[in-house]
C-alpha cells in the first residue's frame, strides 16, 4: 500500500510539472517596423547622462536596433582600436551605429573633423549643425566625402535652422546630399506641420527625430510620444506615402535623469500606431 501511495505521489507530481510547463510558450511577434521600409532608432543625446553600457541595454530591452552615436560615447579623437572597440560592443547588443550627430560646426576646421570624424566611424550620414555661411564649405565636403549631410533643425530655440522650410530653403541649390534631420517636435513648435513638410521635402529628409510637444509656439517642451499635440498616425502614414527609407530615431528630452518609463512608453505608442495604422 505504501509503494502504490509513493508511486501515485510521484506520477501526480510529475503530472504537475508537466502541466505547469505545459507545451512551448510561441516568441512574441517581431515588433511592427519590422515590415516597414522604415527603421526604429535611438538619438544618442536621449542618453547623455548614460554611459554607453545603459544606453544598449536600454536599447536592447526595447528592441531598438538603431543608434545615431553621439561624440560622449565615442569621443572625435577616438583611435582606430577604439572605434573598432565601440562597434563590436555595439554588436554584442544587436545595435548598428547609423549616423553621427548632432555635431554643431562653427569653422571649416570643425567641419573637416566632423567628416573625417564620420569616416573613421564608417557611417554615411552627418547630422549637422552648421552656421549658414558654411554651407558652401559642408557642400563641398558632402561630394568630397559622399555622405549625407542631415541639417537638425531647432525651432524657436535657436536663430539657426529653426524649421523645415528653412533648411530647404538653404539647401534646396545645393548637392541633393545636402538635407535636414527633420525634428518633428522642434519643427512643430515652430509653428510648422511635420507632417506637411515630410511631404513636401522628403527627398532631402535624411534623419528624423521623434518626440511629441505640448505646444506649438516657443512654450511647448517635450513629453512623451502620444501625450503631444503632433499627428502621429498622419505622420505614420506620409512615412509610407514618402516611402522614407532611414531611421526614425526617438529623441526623448524629458525627465533625462531618469528618462526609461518615458523611453519604454515612447516607443510602445509609436509601434501601436505603426500596427494600427497597417
Amino acid at each position: 500500500m505504501k509503494t502504490f501511495l509513493s508511486l501515485l505521489i510521484v506520477l501526480l507530481s510529475f503530472g504537475t510539472i508537466a502541466n505547469a510547463q505545459g507545451p512551448k510558450r510561441p516568441d512574441p511577434q517581431p515588433a511592427p517596423e519590422t515590415t516597414e521600409i522604415f527603421n526604429l532608432g535611438m538619438a544618442g543625446y536621449t542618453f547623455h547622462k548614460f554611459d554607453l553600457t545603459k544606453t544598449l541595454e536600454t536599447l536592447q530591452r526595447a528592441d531598438v536596433k538603431y543608434l545615431c552615436i553621439k561624440d560622449f560615447h565615442l569621443p572625435f579623437k577616438s583611435t582606430d582600436a577604439e572605434i573598432k572597440a565601440f562597434h563590436e560592443k555595439l554588436a554584442e547588443y544587436g545595435v548598428v551605429g547609423y549616423g553621427v550627430g548632432p555635431i554643431y560646426m562653427r569653422s571649416k576646421e570643425e567641419v573637416d573633423n566632423a567628416f573625417e570624424y564620420a569616416k573613421r566611424v564608417g557611417v554615411r550620414v552627418v547630422v549637422g549643425v552648421p552656421t549658414y555661411e558654411l554651407l558652401p564649405y559642408v557642400n563641398e565636403k558632402v561630394k568630397e566625402y559622399d555622405m549625407q549631410y542631415a541639417i537638425h533643425l531647432h525651432g524657436p530655440d535657436i536663430e539657426l535652422f529653426p524649421d523645415a522650410d528653412d533648411v530647404w530653403e538653404n539647401v534646396k541649390d545645393l548637392d541633393p546630399r545636402m538635407g535636414m534631420c527633420l525634428d518633428i517636435g522642434h519643427d512643430r513648435r515652430n509653428g510648422k506641420n511635420p507632417v506637411e513638410d515630410l511631404e513636401k521635402y522628403h527627398t532631402r529628409v535624411f534623419d528624423i527625430h521623434l518626440k511629441d510637444v505640448t505646444g506649438a509656439t516657443k512654450l511647448g517642451y517635450s513629453v512623451e510620444v502620444g501625450r503631444g499635440i503632433l499627428d502621429i498616425p498622419g505622420f505614420v502614414k506620409m512615412l509610407r506615402k514618402v516611402q522614407y527609407t532611414g531611421v526614425v530615431s526617438l529623441e526623448h528630452e524629458r525627465n533625462m535623469d531618469d528618462p526609461f518609463m518615458g523611453i519604454a512608453e515612447s516607443i510602445g505608442y509609436f509601434r501601436g500606431v505603426v500596427a494600427a495604422t497597417r
